[in-house]
């Protein structure tokens, strides 16, 4: 089509080609040719030839000229060996000979690349609702499970702590104290303690063998939203709408040190004995790793885009995950790498529980249940709790879980006013449930 305009074009100018080509041979070339014409200076100076046409310069050098020489050219050969050009030529080189397969031989192919692929998920029996617990006369809000995996306690917004036989579901006793709703309770391993925080901006620690509060730790400004443990030492972690994290000491009732930088909301912190120790997210939409000796942040974490309300630890692995509405995400520790998306719980995720068989779930608002393989990312099921008879299906909302010290069940704090218990189902094989799994690797590693 451009044939006629094409042939009519003007010859080109040869005064033009020539500048043209002695710039680009002075740009690409100017300072080789600098450097030779030094040596050659340095050459006519100590009475050498200049050019040497045959042979090696070396077997025609009388020894004590050669060492003057090399005295002189040592810095030279040191500027050049060490320059940034230089090392970026050797990693060039280094580059070539590993798409060549270790070798820079002309010849020989291009290694061939391998397709990324993922790895097959893990199979998984799918969970089932067990046993609905009624009992609390409003939201419930938070769940703990004892060590010794024989009762579990509960937080509510009727303001009562509720502890429960796991085995049978039977109330076995009800603690009374705090004067707004229960956000947050935490069993101890190594002592006779509950801890619980509420919206009245208290912390309490509870004495279960006389189930009476024993301590109070006070410098919250507002609502207590979360609370952690330390694994290892006599420390309690706490967080709330002040926007900061507390840490006391749980038998002086100290505050060892106030962790700030959100700026919004702390919804969510979790201990652990490795670095780093206390980790927090916040409705800033950010997640901070903490220094617990320094008392400051090591790292910020902002690929979330909305608000992060809940984080967990795996149990075994040295990583965690982090729930926004957006996506799940997963992290490795220490340093925070992230690893992969969770895509496809599009609701406002308030919870998540890891067991040691790598089940993951995540609990929402609209009172959906998504079940995790936590390695690969597959989704396995998805469950809606149904809501206890006479309440309204606005009511479905899961705002706690948590997986008993065995893994074999997991219990849910409603805002239907129940607590539900899943199990797995162990009727179900992997023919009966088959994996349905379709990797999606770009949109699982987009951050």
């Amino acid at each position: 089509m451009f044939l006629s305009e094409e042939g009519s074009l003007p010859s080109l100018d040869p005064k033009a080609m020539s500048a043209w080509r002695s710039s680009k041979a002075k740009d690409t070339y100017g300072p080789i040719v600098e450097l030779v014409k030094k040596q050659q200076e340095i050459a006519k100076k100590t009475g050498l030839p200049t050019n040497y046409p045959g042979g090696l310069l070396a077997s025609k050098m009388v020894r004590p000229a050669k060492r003057w020489l090399l005295c002189l050219l040592q810095p030279l050969l040191d500027t050049i060996c060490h320059s940034p050009q230089m090392y970026q030529l050797l990693e060039f080189q280094a580059t070539c000979q590993n798409l060549l397969g270790g070798s820079t031989n002309n010849t020989q192919t291009l290694a061939t690349r391998k397709a990324p692929s993922m790895p097959k998920p893990q199979w998984h029996p799918p969970w089932k609702l067990c046993r609905v617990i009624s009992g609390h006369i409003g939201w419930v809000r938070c769940v703990a499970v004892d060590p010794t995996n024989e009762w579990f306690c509960t937080g509510s917004a009727d303001r009562v702590i509720k502890i429960w036989d796991l085995a049978s579901g039977k109330l076995k006793l009800s603690l009374t104290g705090h004067v707004s709703t229960v956000r947050a309770l935490q069993v101890s391993p190594r002592h006779p303690y509950l801890f619980s925080a509420g919206e009245d901006r208290q912390v309490k620690c509870w004495d279960l063998e006389y189930n009476k509060v024993i301590r109070h730790y006070h410098g919250h400004l507002s609502a207590v939203y979360s609370m952690a443990l330390h694994p290892t030492i006599d420390v309690l972690v706490t967080c709330g709408r002040d926007s900061t994290a507390r840490v006391w000491d749980m038998r002086t009732k100290a505050n060892i040190h106030t962790l700030t930088g959100h700026t919004n909301t702390v919804a969510s912190v979790v201990c652990q004995a490795a670095e780093p120790q206390i980790i927090t997210s916040s409705h800033d939409s950010t997640i901070r790793l903490w220094d617990l000796a320094a008392g400051r942040s090591m790292a910020t974490l902002t690929n979330h885009k909305k608000s992060v309300r809940a984080v967990a630890m795996h149990p075994n692995l040295y990583m965690f995950a982090s729930a926004s509405p957006d996506n799940i995400k997963q992290w490795k520790c220490p340093e925070g790498k992230f690893i992969q998306n969770l895509s496809g719980h599009n609701a406002i995720l308030n919870c998540l529980a890891i067991n040691a068989d790598n089940v993951m779930v995540s609990g929402a608002d609209n009172g959906s249940l998504h079940f995790w393989d936590f390695k690969t990312g597959y989704n396995f099921q998805r469950s809606q709790a149904p809501v206890q008879p006479g309440s309204m299906d606005s009511e479905a909302g899961v705002f706690a879980m948590a997986f008993d010290h065995s893994g074999s069940r997991l219990i849910t704090a409603e805002a239907d006013k129940t607590i539900k218990i899943y199990k797995e189902d162990d009727e179900a094989n992997e023919e009966t449930h088959p994996i349905n799994w379709k990797p999606d690797l770009l949109k699982r590693r987009r951050y």
